[in-house]
This record gives C-alpha cells, sequence and structure tokens, in this order.
C-alpha cells in the first residue's frame, strides 16, 4: 500500500463526529473559506447533508467549471462512502483508471481529491464537505485541515 493510501485510510478512520448538525455546516464552511480567502485560494466550497447542499461559498477566481467538479467529486463520495481522493488511489493501487475501470460515467463521477464524507461514528455518512480550484492533493489537504481544526475544537468546547 502506498504511503499516500496508508495516510488517506487513516484520515477515514480519524475524521468522525459524534455529531454534525446545520450549525457545524456554516462554522465549517466558514472555517474554510476564510482559510483559503487567507491563502488567496480560487475555490468553490460545498457542504452537503445527503444530497441537500447546505453551504455554498465561491472565492475570487472560482468558476462554475469548480461546482461542477464539486458536484462530481460529490457523487463519488456518496457512491463509494469514503474522501474522493481515496477512492481514486485505491483504484491506481490495483493499477486501474477509475474513469474506465469503475464503469461510471466520468461526466458524472470524478474519483479526485477535494471532497471528503462527514461521518458519525457509529451511524456512517451523512454528508460531505468539498473544496475544488486547487490540484486535487491541495483541494483534499484543506478540506482535512480545517475538518481536524473543526474536530479540535468541539473537543475542546
Amino acid at each position: 500500500m502506498s504511503e499516500l493510501l496508508e495516510r488517506l485510510v487513516a484520515e477515514a478512520s480519524e475524521l468522525q463526529f459524534d455529531r454534525f448538525t446545520l450549525d457545524d455546516a456554516w462554522v465549517l464552511g466558514g472555517r474554510l473559506r476564510a482559510a483559503a480567502a487567507e491563502a488567496g485560494h480560487p475555490v468553490a466550497i460545498a457542504i452537503w447533508f445527503g444530497q441537500q447542499r447546505v453551504f455554498h461559498a465561491a472565492l475570487p477566481g472560482a468558476t462554475a467549471d469548480n461546482d461542477a467538479w464539486l458536484d462530481r467529486k460529490h457523487r463519488v463520495v456518496e457512491r463509494y462512502g469514503q474522501a474522493s481522493l481515496l477512492v481514486g488511489e485505491e483504484f491506481r493501487a490495483k493499477g486501474e483508471d477509475f474513469d474506465v475501470h469503475a464503469r461510471l460515467d466520468p461526466r458524472e463521477f470524478a474519483a479526485h481529491g477535494g471532497v471528503v464524507p462527514i461521518r458519525i461514528r457509529e451511524v456512517g455518512v451523512i454528508g460531505a464537505v468539498g473544496v475544488s480550484g486547487l490540484p486535487e492533493l491541495a483541494d483534499h489537504e484543506l478540506v482535512v485541515e480545517q475538518l481536524r481544526a473543526h474536530l479540535w475544537d468541539r473537543a475542546n468546547d
């Protein structure tokens, strides 16, 4: 297993909530927007509960194309219950191309980094949070960094 794949599997286990509300979506979305704005990242940000988008923001330089990428990556998270980057890495680890071997329409599904599931302990995936506009690993890392910070804040309230 590659180092990246090991890290992504560990993150999936680590990044779990006891609860996640609409208020959490607003706080996490604002946190992501502030971090991206401070860094000057031209990204679009989205948070979903199931299929409902409950938070959306676009920073200067982001385009409608970023929204389309978010939707495609979100569909991968919905279907596989794992981060979009993890799904893509699992296919690559088997020597497969997601766009070919998943047998899904690549116009609708993208196993590229940037969308991470919102997972509730002992419940499962209830939604997702994502970023689009940077290289795929940077999109993923921005989301993970802010999820960790949000979890830390909640644990220390």
